[in-house]
C-alpha cells in the first residue's frame, strides 16, 4: 500500500496515512471507524492522534459521518507527491 511504502521507517505515520486513505475511499460512520481503528494500546493511538492533530472531520448528524479534514487531505496529497517524485 502507498502509505506503508512511503513511511516504512515510521509505523505511526504509515498507519495515520492508511487511516486517512481508508476514510477518503468513502465516508465512514463513527461506529465503523471505532470498530476498525480504536485501540487501547497507548503506543498505537492512531485514531486519537489523528483527531488531536486535526486530520479528521465529521458531521454531527445521526450517522456521524467521518472524513479526512482539509489538513488530513493535504497530508495525503503531500505523501502522494513524495511517491510520485520517487517513481
Amino acid at each position: 500500500m502507498m502509505a506503508m511504502n512511503e513511511s516504512a521507517g515510521d509505523p505511526a505515520r504509515a498507519l495515520t496515512l492508511q487511516l486517512l486513505e481508508w476514510l477518503e475511499h468513502r465516508p465512514r460512520t463513527y461506529a465503523e471507524v471505532m470498530d476498525a481503528w480504536r485501540t487501547t494500546c497507548p503506543r498505537l493511538s492512531i485514531w486519537e492522534d489523528a483527531c488531536a492533530d486535526g486530520l479528521i472531520d465529521g458531521d454531527q448528524s445521526r450517522d456521524r459521518i467521518v472524513i479526512p479534514s482539509p489538513k488530513g487531505r493535504e497530508l495525503l496529497e503531500a505523501s502522494r507527491n513524495v511517491l510520485r517524485r520517487r517513481s
